[in-house]
């Protein structure tokens, strides 16, 4: 197995899908239902959101090959993408990456928000799939390396499922300040990891070549 590759895998999973800052979003989404109702919620939502991660990682290379686009070329947009998420998440900014304010307004009127917001585009949004597609193409059609993908967005959305489910209790021993500093130091981490897809598809692409 390919270590620095897991670690990247597992690393970018973690970061972008942002299991502790659901906290506050499923609680917001579910505020006016009752417990046993948001619990099946969540299940549906992270259910949801797994699905359309799988779907594309499948559908990833087939796509990339019919629009002709490089893997220099997405792993360096897909490293742009992450890191203005990651100055979202540093400065506790409304991230439109993962949620327009048209979307805001639209889930306020949804009577059910486990595929709508909460699997899309919370958990599965535009930048998780950025990301999903980007290592899958990294992995090169490596079994192992496609298998490490997929344990490292399982084990994400597992970590997902159990603080969505678990949201009102971790709120209330880790509070908001909690919830905003461990989502400032993904924030560093994410950043760090779009620099060095940049950094990769341009030496990739052969750009810095004399």
């Amino acid at each position: 197995m390919d270590l620095h590759f897991a670690a990247t895998a597992f690393a970018t999973a973690f970061t972008i899908i942002d299991p502790i800052g659901m906290i506050p979003l499923t609680l917001a989404s579910t505020a006016s239902v009752d417990p046993a109702y948001r619990r099946r919620i969540v299940d549906q939502a992270v259910l949801v959101a797994a699905g359309v991660m799988l779907v594309m990682g499948l559908l990833g290379r087939p796509l990339f090959s019919y629009l002709g686009i490089t893997l220099p070329a997405f792993t360096i947009a897909g490293g742009i993408l992450l890191f203005l998420i990651a100055i979202d998440m540093l400065f506790a900014r409304k991230t439109g990456a993962k949620r327009t304010d048209e979307e805001e307004r639209d889930a306020q009127s949804a009577e059910n928000p486990a595929v709508f917001p909460l699997a899309i585009p919370m958990i599965a949004g535009p930048g998780t799939i950025a990301t999903v597609l980007l290592l899958v193409n990294l992995a090169q059609g490596d079994r192992v390396k496609l298998l490490t993908i997929v344990g490292a967005y399982a084990a994400a959305i597992l970590v997902t499922w159990i603080f969505m489910r678990a949201a009102t209790l971790v709120l209330r021993l880790i509070g908001n300040t909690g919830v905003h500093v461990v989502t400032r130091l993904l924030g560093v981490i994410l950043a760090a990891l779009a620099v060095q897809f940049v950094l990769n598809g341009v030496l990739g692409a052969h750009l810095l070549r004399t």
